[in-house]
Formats: structure tokens, sequence, C-alpha cells
């Protein structure tokens, strides 16, 4: 899907270790910051099998205690 928008340098989505089933989440890395930002703003509320898409710049991992 994203790479209508760009090279995508990398694409993975995030996997429960105990399970094995996606958490629902995941990232796409793309080549062109204008391209990722077209992106963004492109797919962002799109649906897709149903659900509707989250899509935004990753945040750093808040540390848990």
């Amino acid at each position: 899907m994203f790479a209508d928008f760009g090279n995508v340098l990398s694409a993975s989505v995030i996997i429960d270790k105990m399970s094995g089933r996606s958490k629902g989440f995941g990232f796409v890395e793309l080549e062109d910051d204008a391209m990722a930002q077209s992106a963004i703003e492109q797919m962002n509320g799109k649906d897709l099998d149903g659900r509707k898409l989250v899509v935004s710049v990753a945040r750093p991992m808040k540390e848990r205690a």
C-alpha cells in the first residue's frame, strides 16, 4: 500500500511473542520525508479490511515500570 507513495525502505508488523499474532500496528519507513508526509495525510483514516487505519509519525517508546 505504501509503495504508491515512494520507495519503501522497511516495513514491519509487530507480533505478540506469546500468541504469535499481530498486535495491530506496525512501522513503514519511506525513503523520502515528503512522500512519507503525503502517505500520512492520505492513508490516515482509510479503511483496510473493515478497520480504520491510524497513520502517524512514530514516537519513541515510553519506558514502563
